[in-house]
């Protein structure tokens, strides 16, 4: 029987803990121990995914893993003074702020190496390629935000949307997914990132909220939750867990 979002957040955290960051990281595994907050969205999709699948948690778990140190890593070189300059980020310095900017763009650095490491432990190489191809869309759509005046939609597509269709992705191929199986999967991570970001911007009162409004954002929340929960429902498997989650989504837009 699948768990319950709230179990599967406990397997990440129990995982993320014990990652070594010993030999040659050694001496970043403070800040990088330090940049890995947060509530665990997309490795608990990815873990999701598998259950959903039929796969075993410990199948799924380092590429639920590898997918939320290239979040943290993000995270740590968005914060940075060249980038957004935060110096606070859940109640907590950030990790420049904490131990330096160079250390900070070192221990980014060093969560996408891990990631990589972790995504390549399978046989197949297609969990580090979808975990690459988010990567670049991520970098790429930071940059395409520094320039200004893109389309917003495009924006959030590849800066948030990216990471979230990698964790569904990895997740089902870590599970053994096939190629043939894939565009449902697909389809439903597209109108998860599309509600992430507007649960997000309303949350935050940014991006959709100053381009159309509070009220047509949380338009848009719902009709990409109604969107997703009919993508699931097209899957032949049990997504009763997906379901709960893109649910509680929708509910935070109240």
């Amino acid at each position: 029987m699948p768990q319950d979002p709230d179990a599967l957040r406990e397997l990440v955290e129990a995982f993320l803990g014990e990652l070594p960051f010993d030999g040659v990281l050694e001496p970043l595994a403070a800040p990088m121990r330090h940049s890995l907050g947060g509530k665990r969205v997309r490795p608990v999709l990815a873990l999701a995914v598998g259950e959903a699948l039929g796969a075993d948690t410990a199948t799924v778990l380092p590429a639920a893993a590898a997918v939320e140190l290239v979040h943290s890593f993000s995270l740590v070189h968005d914060d940075l003074p060249s980038l957004d300059n935060d110096t606070e980020r859940r109640g907590r310095p950030t990790v420049w702020a904490a131990h330096g900017e160079a250390t900070a763009i070192l221990t980014g650095d060093a969560l996408l190496g891990e990631a990589m490491r972790l995504a390549l432990t399978y046989d197949t190489p297609a969990v580090a390629r979808e975990l690459v191809d988010a990567t670049l869309a991520m970098i790429g759509g930071q940059q395409l935000d520094l320039e200004g005046g893109h389309d917003l939609h495009r924006l959030h597509e590849l800066k948030t949307g990216a990471l979230f269709r990698a964790a569904v992705m990895c997740g089902g191929l870590a599970a053994g997914l096939g190629v043939s199986e894939e565009a449902p999967w697909r389809a439903f991570a597209g109108e998860l990132g599309v509600l992430f970001q507007a649960v997000d911007d309303i949350l935050d009162g940014d991006g959709f909220v100053l381009e159309v409004g509070a009220d047509e954002t949380r338009k848009v929340a719902e009709s990409a939750g109604e969107r997703a929960q009919a993508r699931l429902a097209e899957i032949d498997a049990d997504t009763s867990v997906l379901a709960t989650i893109v649910a509680g989504l929708v509910a935070r837009t109240h």
